[in-house]
């Protein structure tokens, strides 16, 4: 008998559903820097892909939450 053999079914995460509140709260995370893109996905049970293509369409309908400081010119 092998002490180091692996069952590698037992390796596996269960796939996680994605919903609605997943995916809000993944985009949050994501403009906020809080979750890296690997973890959103994860955490919503999407692809790499998907949730890139999410998220880019959570910027195009949500505005910015920070502010731009422009420095002016002392001759101006």
């Amino acid at each position: 008998m092998n002490l180091f053999k692996i069952d590698y079914k037992s390796l596996t995460e269960p796939r996680v559903k994605t919903t609605p509140e997943n995916v809000a709260e993944a985009n949050e995370a994501l403009f906020n820097c809080t979750m890296t893109l690997p973890a959103a996905a994860k955490h919503c049970g999407m692809t790499h892909k998907e949730m890139k293509l999410t998220f880019w369409e959570y910027l195009k309908y949500h505005p910015i939450t920070y502010h731009v400081e422009t420095e002016e010119s002392p001759g101006d």
